[in-house]
């Protein structure tokens, strides 16, 4: 395919990670040294960004401050949850977007994002495509949630199950100081998908897990799940459940709804969920006479960065520069995926998906690596999981505090020149 000069715009959406900007930075770092990209932009929140017509200048960045990207948490440029309407059903969002794009002469974007981040993608892909305007689309994986089809993993994912077994282990401990036992009830993010709370499994392998685990691919019982804590407290006094934040009962209901009105939605129509935790500990309480803490991890397990995992934050770098490798030799309208290689050693490589078929998928846990019982995680899991852990990955400090990346966000307000 012929060479296709023009500037490169970068976004970002959906839910921060620990290594967003990892994948971040390697789009920049790599889009910086190709001579068909005249420019290069971080849109600031995502497809508004585009949508406004405010994005930023990266040449104008110290290279020391991208490379902080790698080990900066959240998303430096901004994200946002804005969901495109079908083409069909309204062009005015299209239509500005194409109307930035050839004004600043636009020939490459790179969305950085999970299920609905992918279907944005997918959509602005196709529009170009029937608008006759050549500009190469690559989606750039991201999600803690881990649910992202066609890939074997997702960049954050590792990361966010480092902390959430560490913070557990943690935890194991300091339940355990008092005579009188106690449950603890531990509420993990995970809304169809239980990849993260069977994170927690990797604490139990080590010795100082939890005694439950719960995933919302399973229908939740609660007297079911009354009955196996009170087992487990009767036989040794100190009971730790993980579970995950949208499990729900047998009509799909979340259990988190018992407690309180989940009323908030986003633009994607997903419901704000949290209070499963308290939740459960009211229902326990009627039932069990024992001390009883609720914990949410809420957003510390995905911005996390002073524990985050090497192989994740090089996997996303990885992930940012082929997207733009592939973009500048022709590819265009994919995915960025990793492909584990057979074999007792871990090893992944990359390799292309469509974006119309990641779009809108979710990828959930196996029910074979879930226990019979439904409660707890079986080793093909434990196999799956530690590879993804692996290596050490925290950002330098100033006076024993992280040092993160600090961006001039320079605007970008004249349009790009051809070299």
């Amino acid at each position: 395919m012929s060479e296709l000069k023009g500037a490169a715009i970068f976004g970002q959406s959906g839910g921060p990670t620990a290594v967003i900007n990892a994948s971040a930075a390697g789009v920049f770092q790599e889009a910086l040294k190709q001579g068909s990209i005249t420019a290069v932009y971080g849109a600031a929140h995502g497809i508004k960004g585009i949508l406004e017509e405010k994005f930023y200048d990266m040449s104008k960045e110290d290279p020391y401050e991208l490379e902080l990207l790698k080990t900066t948490p959240s998303s430096a440029l901004g994200s946002v949850r804005y969901k495109l309407k079908k083409a069909e059903d309204d062009e005015t969002d299209y239509q500005r977007i194409l109307e930035v794009f050839k004004k600043h002469n636009i020939r490459y974007f790179f969305y950085n994002g999970g299920n609905d981040s992918m279907d944005t993608c997918n959509k602005v892909s196709k529009y170009m495509q029937q608008a006759g305007y050549e500009c190469r689309v690559m989606g750039v994986p991201k999600t803690i949630d881990n649910d992202l089809w066609g890939t074997d993993h997702c960049p954050g994912y590792g990361s966010a199950a480092k902390y959430i077994a560490t913070s557990i282990m943690e935890v194991y401990q300091d339940a355990r100081v008092y005579d009188q036992g106690q449950i603890t009830i531990l509420e993990i993010m995970g809304r169809n998908a239980g990849w993260l709370t069977a994170s927690a499994a990797l604490a139990t392998n080590a010795g100082c897990g939890p005694d439950l685990i719960y995933l919302p691919e399973l229908p939740f019982n609660v007297d079911k799940f009354v009955a196996e804590v009170n087992a487990v407290y009767e036989k040794q006094k100190n009971v730790i459940v993980a579970v995950s934040e949208g499990i729900k009962d047998q009509d799909g209901r979340y259990i988190s709804e018992y407690g309180a009105d989940l009323a908030y939605k986003d633009s994607f129509g997903h419901v704000q969920l949290g209070g499963l935790a308290s939740t459960l500990v009211n229902i326990l309480r009627e039932k069990i006479d024992a001390k009883i803490r609720g914990i949410e991890f809420s957003l510390l397990q995905r911005c996390a960065a002073h524990l985050g995992s090497r192989t994740d934050v090089n996997e996303a770098v990885l992930a940012g520069q082929m997207a733009v490798k592939y973009a500048v030799e022709g590819k265009t309208d994919y995915m960025v995926a990793f492909e584990r290689a057979p074999g007792s050693g871990y090893k992944c490589e990359i390799k292309l998906v469509n974006l119309s078929e990641v779009a809108n998928k979710e990828k959930k846990v196996p029910r074979e690596w879930i226990n019979e019982a439904g409660n707890g995680m079986k080793q093909p899991f434990i196999d799956y999981a530690l590879p993804l852990i692996q290596g050490e990955s925290s950002p330098p400090l100033e006076n024993s505090l992280p040092r993160f990346t600090k961006l001039k966000k320079v605007l970008a307000l004249e349009p790009a020149t051809i070299k």
